[in-house]
């Protein structure tokens, strides 16, 4: 009789086969289905001949190869194809069998389909992926979340195939009920879009406005590499900048068009601050960013007509300094913010997050992985209550540090007229979070001039709300509504 699988997986995409050979190499018998039928073959008379994965040609096949509880993972396209996998499976399954989620899904989709299939007696977990195909492979960032009594049941195989850190602790453990897990997903995908920003204008800035040669900037990102800001991203830009072109041997990445793609986790990321009510500035300049570099057209016809100053900066070696100075304390920001929209959804939702076991996930196998993240595994372990990662000691005190380069950078870039909407939009953040007042008594008094929307006031207790007849014939009638 043939073994029976620990585990099935559907998508025979790269992510799913990549998954699938990391689960056989610590020992647990995969089963595999594909839609295309023909991909299952492939892939069993191709990277997993000799293994014990076992592949099947229907959803039927693929469920009656399992143990009990069976637990079936899906890694299909996010949306309408993840539900019709749902239900292709559940007429196979029985009351206790888990299904898995492991493509980028919206976090409500999740807490839609755990709630679901509970209610059908069936187990869902919506599980955060980070990695890309190497990682996948060898190691990658697992953040489950969905139906807590489906953890016990997932937890030997993810914690196995999950990157670990130095001291062997996986870069995965259970992050909370219903839509915990991609939440958590999908801030990584959006600090991530925000480390690539900055350092796109940390290579702008070097490339435009110092006139700094490829191989130069690829040393200088090197050596940042060996330094406070060593990461996966300043590693292999580092390796980009020096990669040449075999054709005519120039640097392959002028080759590339300048017009970025996104898969979209970065827009949900910024549409839920709005909903919550964060000032997500920085992630929110990423995304615009990108936008913006989707207008070629309109940019090249632009640059024809309007005008600006001389994109060079005069400065000597110690800019390169600045520069590191301010990408460094723009992530703080960046990260800063990510914690700030966790927080907030965690209150809402009541996920119960371990901020400091978030950043311990992150630490490798994702894409943002960094020495920078055990400094905020640190911070919360010594207090699991920080309202906001500025307010910790270690940040504090760097931010403090890095603030005038900061400002030097910022400066420098708006007077030669080149773009660094994410480190400035960083530094708008930092100097509006530490003022304790800023302009909007005068916004509310707007409001209330033309909306009867009302307004608190400093010599009253907060809560109270008042309006002033501003031109003498508004009368008292009021807005209902002082958010409106």
């Amino acid at each position: 009789m043939t073994e029976k699988a620990d585990i099935g997986l559907i998508g025979l995409a790269v992510m799913g086969q990549n998954l699938v050979l990391n689960m056989n190499d610590h020992g647990f018998v995969v089963a595999v289905y594909n839609r295309t039928t023909s991909k299952v073959d492939d892939f069993i008379n191709g990277e997993a001949k000799g293994s014990t994965i076992i592949g099947t040609h229907s959803v039927e096949e693929l469920v009656g190869t399992l143990k009990s509880p069976r637990r079936v993972m899906i890694m299909v396209q996010a949306g309408k194809p993840v539900d019709a996998v749902i239900e292709q499976l559940i007429p196979h399954l029985d009351k206790g069998d888990i299904i898995i989620d492991g493509g980028n899904s919206n976090y409500h989709d999740t807490a839609r389909r755990t709630e679901y299939l509970e209610g059908k007696g069936l187990l869902f977990a919506g599980v955060g992926v980070s990695g890309g195909e190497e990682g996948a492979r060898h190691g990658p960032s697992i953040m489950p979340g969905g139906s807590p009594d489906a953890w016990p049941h997932l937890k030997p195989i993810f914690q196995s195939i999950a990157a670990k850190v130095a001291d062997g602790t996986p870069c995965c453990d259970w992050v909370g009920k219903n839509g915990a897990g991609h939440f958590v997903k999908m801030v990584h995908n959006g600090i991530e879009y925000g480390d690539m920003q900055l350092i796109c204008e940390a290579f702008h800035l070097m490339k435009v406005g110092l006139g700094m040669s490829h191989e130069a900037m690829s040393e200088v990102f090197k050596a940042w590499n060996r330094g406070p800001l060593d990461s996966y991203l300043i590693e292999i830009t580092g390796n980009i900048l020096a990669y040449r072109d075999a054709e005519d041997g120039e640097p392959m990445v002028e080759k590339i068009l300048d017009s970025a793609g996104q898969k979209g986790t970065g827009k949900w990321t910024v549409s839920t601050s709005l909903e919550e009510g964060i000032p997500l500035t920085l992630i929110g300049e990423a995304v615009f960013s990108r936008f913006l570099s989707a207008l070629k057209d309109e940019r090249v016809a632009a640059s024809k007509i309007l005008s600006g100053p001389e994109s060079r900066i005069e400065a000597d070696d110690s800019f390169l300094d600045d520069i590191a100075n301010a990408l460094y304390a723009s992530k703080i920001v960046s990260y800063t913010q990510g914690y700030m929209l966790m927080r907030a959804a965690d209150m809402q939702y009541g996920w119960d997050l371990n901020y400091g076991g978030v950043a311990l996930m992150w630490r490798e196998g994702c894409i943002i992985r960094s020495v920078f993240l055990d400094k905020i595994t640190a911070a919360y372990e010594k207090n699991p209550e920080l309202v906001n990662l500025l307010l910790d000691d270690y940040f504090r005190d760097l931010v403090d540090a890095a603030q005038g380069a900061w400002r030097r950078v910022v400066a420098k870039a708006v007077e030669a007229g080149i773009p660094v909407p994410a480190m400035s939009s960083a530094l708008a953040f930092y100097d509006g979070y530490r003022h304790e007042q800023l302009p909007a008594n005068l916004l509310q008094a707007q409001r209330d001039y033309f909306g009867a929307h009302t307004y608190e006031r400093v010599d009253k207790p907060r809560g109270e709300y008042f309006h002033t007849d501003w031109t003498g014939h508004g009368g008292a009638v009021t807005a209902s509504s002082y958010k409106a």
